[in-house]
């Protein structure tokens, strides 16, 4: 468990990618492998230029090769890797280059549709560039012509990916070593919005052509029931919505379905295209400008503006008739289309906290 945070506000700190784990413990290997030197830190550069140093908790010879090891530091990002034993297994090789491995920990591809072919060892493309450039330094400053076989491993990682997106991604065994720039720099988000895309790549590539992207498990199990979807057509989209509509422009698809909350579909009909309550908030009184023009009464107004809550406000209106909900869904469909290509059939679809239907539109609405 996580220490707690300070009372006092500080600056949030950043962390290490577990691309840039692999690098500097695979260095650390390769470097007792062609010199001897057992390391207890190792320096590396990351994409950007920025020299870092990392601990290592070992550095030692394993069985035909050698090991090293680091602990994932996520900084102060909510990371399911906090804290996790990051390690790279190495041995030579007479062929040059660097051939990659997933070990313990470290899923396989198994769906087309993401940046690396089905059957290779989920370590991104910037992580093995990482890689193999500094290890091609160390082959240049030793005077080895020969190459290296690097297994990517992270302790107790098969649980931990059942965290995160990668099995419906299909990578299987384990978790993917990622990074772009080396850095994780906290509550960027960067992370999840790119398994948005990827989701969204992965279901288009195995011909998905009807999407649903939800915000949470009660908008995935109505859209599942209401439509027996493939969990690969289910986007997980949180409150990222932005996110799945921006990538439709590059990555269309003949259907896509939102779901989520009233609230939060209420936010996306006002133009918030992040829906968490840190960026975006329910607007009480436009709620009752758009059931003013369905018409509600004065008094039905003065009740939605005055709601505790947008539920509240939904009950209200339904208790008088006022079928809120889809005008809500109605205003929410007019701003995704304004967002996506013309040729996606959008519809959208608001539930309450039971997981029952309260809104549409859609079906060239």
């Amino acid at each position: 468990m996580r220490d707690e945070t300070p009372e006092q506000p500080a600056p949030l700190r950043s962390g290490y990618t577990t691309g840039s784990c692999i690098t500097a413990t695979s260095l650390a290997a390769a470097r007792l492998l062609l010199g001897g030197t057992v390391s207890d830190a190792v320096g590396i550069v990351l994409p950007k230029g920025r020299e870092v140093v990392m601990r290592l908790e070992f550095c030692r010879p394993f069985a035909d090769g050698a090991e090293a090891g680091t602990l994932k530091d996520a900084g102060d990002d909510p990371d399911v890797t906090h804290g996790a034993l990051v390690f790279a297994r190495v041995r030579l090789r007479t062929e040059p280059g660097v051939a990659f491995f997933a070990g313990p920990g470290v899923g396989t591809v198994t769906k087309p549709g993401l940046t690396l072919p089905v059957g290779e060892p989920a370590i991104n493309p910037v992580p093995r560039q990482m890689i193999t450039s500094h290890l091609f330094s160390l082959a240049i400053e030793h005077g080895y012509a020969g190459g290296f076989e690097v297994t990517a491993c992270v302790e107790n990682g098969e649980a931990l990916a059942l965290k995160t997106m990668n099995p419906r991604l299909g990578i299987l065994g384990g978790l993917s070593i990622l990074g772009t720039s080396g850095i994780v720099r906290p509550f960027s988000c960067a992370a999840y919005i790119a398994s948005i895309h990827q989701g969204i790549d992965v279901a288009r590539a195995n011909g998905f052509t009807h999407l649903a992207a939800c915000t949470g498990n009660a908008s995935e199990d109505c859209m599942r029931r209401h439509y027996q979807l493939d969990d690969t057509a289910l986007v997980e989209m949180g409150d990222f919505v932005g996110a799945v509509l921006k990538h439709l422009r590059v990555a269309p698809v003949a259907k896509l379905s939102l779901c989520g909350g009233f609230g939060k579909i209420s936010k996306l009909a006002a133009g918030h295209m992040d829906l968490h309550s840190r960026h975006s908030s329910i607007d009480l009184p436009q709620l009752a400008a758009w059931a003013a023009a369905i018409g509600a009464s004065a008094e039905l107004q003065q009740a939605i503006v005055a709601s505790n809550t947008s539920q509240q406000a939904l009950a209200l209106a339904a208790a008088s008739g006022i079928a809120l909900g889809n005008a809500v869904c109605a205003h929410a469909l007019a701003f995704a289309r304004s967002i996506v290509p013309a040729e996606v059939d959008v519809e959208v679809f608001a539930i309450d906290r039971q997981g029952g239907i309260v809104g549409y539109a859609g079906a060239g609405q």
